[in-house]
């Protein structure tokens, strides 16, 4: 029996055996043995909820900071749809579905004079992607700015969830794994929408001035490392210091302009990728003592 066999009727697409290569910002991996885009959360819901618990499933959103390993994604990979990219301003509380931009979200509260979430000017990816890492950058991160989430667990209940039961530190969200985020709740404060444009302006060029946007990457390969253990350098100082700026592996190499991103610069296999990371990391811990922790999220199975 096939895996669609296996699975519910849904109002989405399901579809068996697709690449997730073209999903993804480094453009490499397998495929997914069964791709569901849900119609809305009622069909997502539903799909959970009738679907045995044998059978793996794992959400991926625009993939930006995601390496899908080249042997493919056992089970289902859902990827939510436009039903999921809402956003809605209402007063200071902003309400965007987990499949809108980060980006998308920073100009909607702009645009209506809410300040507070600028930062997501310089987030690539979805708020799902945000709410699940607790992405940041510049000195502002998810936990400065969300109330509460809703998310569906592998059985299809739908869960409300404040900022406290979320559980963030750095980069790390301790809600349970198998939750799927739908939608999120941010409050800011108020302010001339003008003045909060141009501060999302600062964050862009600070951005497109210091980091390979234009590369196939995958956003900061590895979380600033512990403080006392790095004495106080981040991720690319380290890495700068180990002498890996412009290292490669195969197709894959560690940017020249920002030596914390990876970029597949020559038909790089997600091999090739991986193993660029691992070889970074044992190089660092060798010559830095430092002890660096993959940002980059690695899925599937390897070739």
């Amino acid at each position: 029996m096939s895996l669609l066999d296996q699975l519910p009727e849904v109002r989405g697409k399901l579809r068996a055996n697709i690449s997730l290569a073209p999903y993804t910002w480094l453009r490499v991996g397998g495929s997914a043995e069964a791709l569901f885009m849900p119609k809305d959360e009622a069909d997502l819901a539903h799909f959970l909820s009738s679907t045995p618990d044998y059978i793996p499933v794992q959400v991926l959103g625009v993939a930006s900071n995601t390496l899908v390993r080249d042997g493919g994604v056992k089970g289902v990979v859902v990827r939510l749809g436009p039903s999921f990219g809402q956003v809605n301003v209402e007063g200071l509380k902003i309400t965007a579905g987990a499949a809108a931009l980060d980006k998308t979200v920073a100009k909607a509260a702009a645009k209506a004079g809410v300040a507070g979430l600028e930062f997501y000017a310089g987030v690539p990816g979805t708020i799902g992607g945000a709410l699940r890492m607790n992405a940041g950058c510049y000195g502002a991160e998810t936990k400065d700015r969300l109330v509460s989430v809703v998310a569906l667990d592998r059985t299809g209940r739908r869960q409300v969830m404040d900022l406290a039961e979320m559980d963030y530190s750095y980069r790390h969200c301790g809600a349970p794994k198998d939750l799927i985020f739908t939608q999120a709740i941010f409050e800011g404060t108020s302010d001339a929408p003008t003045d909060i444009l141009a501060r999302m302006d600062e964050i862009t060029a600070k951005r497109e001035s210091s980091q390979p946007i234009r590369e196939k990457t995958g956003g900061s390969t590895f979380k600033n490392p512990d403080p006392e253990q790095s004495g106080g350098r981040g991720a690319w100082k380290v890495i700068d210091d180990a002498g890996c700026r412009g290292l490669r592996v195969g197709g894959a190499q560690m940017s020249e302009q920002h030596c914390n991103f990876m970029i597949n610069a020559d038909d790089a296999t997600a091999a090739d990728l991986e193993a660029l990371g691992e070889a970074v990391r044992a190089k660092v811990l060798e010559t830095q003592g430092v002890d660096l922790h993959w940002e980059v999220r690695r899925i599937g199975e390897p070739a």
